[in-house]
Order: C-alpha cells, then sequence, then structure tokens
C-alpha cells in the first residue's frame, strides 16, 4: 500500500499540522510520498494520492485543472475529480442555499454586469457588507465595508475592479467573526471526527494563520453538526461517482449571527488543513481508517 500527498513547492516551514497524520501512515505500514503537484511524476505508481497543501493552485486554475485530469487517469485521486471541480468555484453555495442549507444572506454578482452597492444594500437594509469572489482563498480580495458614504464608495469601487474578470458575492457582514470567529467541523468517510474554532486577531475578520488568527478546539453543536451532515449527504448524493458512496474527507465551516445562528460558510473538499492539532492521535488514525477502507474496496 503507497500513497501520493500532493503538495506545493516551497511550502512554508510552519506549516507542521499533518505531521502527526503523517506518523500515523508509518504506524500503520502505509508506504507515502510527499510531492509537489506540478512535478514530473509518474502517479501510477500509488494506490492513491491524496490531495493536501497544494496551496498555490488558485493562481495557477487551468494548470491544476489539467494536472487533475492526469492524475485521474493514472491512479484514484481523493477527493475526486468531479467533487473538486465542484467546489473550486463558490457558487456551490447558492446551490446549497437552492436546496435548503442555511448560509448566510447572499446577492450573486455575475461577472460582466454592472451593479450599484448603495441601492443593493439599502434595498437589503444591511449596515455592513463583505465581499468576496467565488474563486480564491485565504481572504483573497475580500472587502468589509461599512454602509456609509466612504465604505460604500470603496465597497462600488473594489467591485468595479473585479467584476469584469470574476464572479462575487455580496452579505451583510456577520460581527461576530471578530469575537468568536469562525468554526469548522472536519469529517472522514462522512462521519464527523473533530472540531476547531478559529479566532482573528482584534478588529480582523480573517480566520487563517498567515494573518496571526488563533485556532481551539471546539465542539460542534448539534446545530452545525445538522447543516453539515446535510450538506455532506446532499453533495454525496449528487455529485459523487457510482463507485464512491462517502467523502474520503472535507472541512466543514461556519459563522453566526448575533443570535448564535450557524450559517454554512464554506464546504472545503479540495486541499483543507484538517486541525489534526486538535483532533489529536484519534483524528489521524480516523483518517488513516478511512483510506485504508477507500484502498480495500477498491481492490
Amino acid at each position: 500500500m503507497k500513497i501520493a500527498i500532493a503538495t506545493r513547492h516551497n511550502l512554508p516551514d510552519w506549516e507542521q499540522d499533518d505531521q502527526p497524520f503523517f506518523k500515523a501512515l508509518t504506524k500503520a505500514a502505509i508506504e507515502f510520498d510527499v510531492v509537489p503537484w506540478d512535478s514530473n511524476t509518474d502517479w501510477s505508481n500509488y494506490d492513491l494520492c491524496l490531495i493536501r497543501t497544494t496551496w498555490d493552485y488558485q493562481e495557477r486554475f487551468d494548470e491544476f485543472t489539467d494536472w487533475i485530469k492526469t492524475v485521474s487517469q493514472q491512479t484514484r485521486l481523493y477527493n475526486p475529480e468531479s467533487i473538486i471541480h465542484w467546489n473550486s468555484h463558490k457558487s456551490y453555495l447558492r446551490e446549497l442555499e437552492q436546496n435548503g442549507i442555511q448560509i448566510a444572506p447572499s446577492v450573486w454578482l455575475e461577472r460582466g454586469q454592472a451593479y450599484d452597492i448603495k441601492s443593493i444594500m439599502q434595498t437589503k437594509g444591511w449596515q455592513k457588507g463583505f465581499i468576496k469572489p467565488l474563486i480564491g482563498a485565504n481572504a483573497r480580495e475580500c472587502c468589509r465595508f461599512d454602509a456609509n458614504e466612504q465604505g460604500l464608495e470603496s465597497a462600488q469601487a473594489h467591485i468595479d475592479r473585479l467584476i469584469a474578470t470574476e464572479d462575487l458575492v455580496l452579505q451583510p457582514y456577520l460581527s461576530t467573526v471578530e469575537s468568536f470567529g469562525e468554526t469548522s467541523g472536519i469529517f472522514f468517510n462522512n462521519q464527523f471526527s473533530h472540531g476547531t474554532r478559529k479566532v482573528p486577531v482584534q478588529g480582523d475578520f480573517r480566520v487563517q494563520d498567515d494573518y496571526g488568527a488563533s485556532d481551539f478546539p471546539y465542539h460542534l453543536s448539534d446545530a452545525e453538526i445538522e447543516l453539515a451532515n446535510k450538506a455532506i449527504a446532499y453533495v454525496c448524493d449528487h455529485y459523487l461517482p457510482a463507485s464512491e458512496d462517502s467523502l474520503l474527507y472535507a472541512r466543514i465551516d461556519f459563522l453566526h449571527d448575533l443570535a448564535g445562528t450557524p450559517y454554512l460558510n464554506e464546504m472545503e473538499l479540495i486541499e483543507p488543513s484538517l486541525f489534526f492539532r486538535h483532533g489529536g492521535q484519534a483524528s489521524c488514525d480516523a483518517f488513516v481508517s478511512a483510506i485504508k477502507a477507500t484502498i480495500k474496496n477498491k481492490e
């Protein structure tokens, strides 16, 4: 049993979260190579390829798409090609919303169109807004603004600069992200493993390590678990290949309103941080068991 773990060239030295998982693979006698996704590799030498820290793919998406196709022809890729394509554009959130899965209230801004941000904000009655592109990660091109003259002018300029080439979404700004943060549930083969809560530095909204955010162990609420399970079931029913019956891995992120109501903020099904540091040995063992079961089922 041998697997490839896809990464990127020049992964930052501070990225150590997968190290306990690697130790668990070794303990389970699973051979693995950590290989840059864009390297000259014969992927057919592996029982499967697991996408992990390919964190430069957003800037090279066409190349990454070609790579996905190539690897999928040579070995089993996880998550599968159909899931990656669906998850790579945040329009999937609109689809989830249309199928009864609660996300934050949203206005979808389609590329090539013109929008009056002041009119939209007045119609919605939102006092603060948040804009993000539908292809992106790590808070790229996100814009938080107040619905005052200066904030609206800044938001309008932001939209006008991006809308020619990018789809965007406008949402009310959920200020609890600054204090309570964003919560996440990690799932292996559709089973909940562990949770984390990510809190930005004071006054910021960005919950990524890159911006100095902190993270803590967290137990998902019943409402969060229910929302995550509903979303995972929908994706499995509609986008998994017929040969699969579960997502090998998934991270579901949530934001909350002032009443504590959770909203699904992201389904991270491509290369999410899995926060093994908060799941402990049990989470590493659960992921290894999921991988072993996946390989065995395909033999």
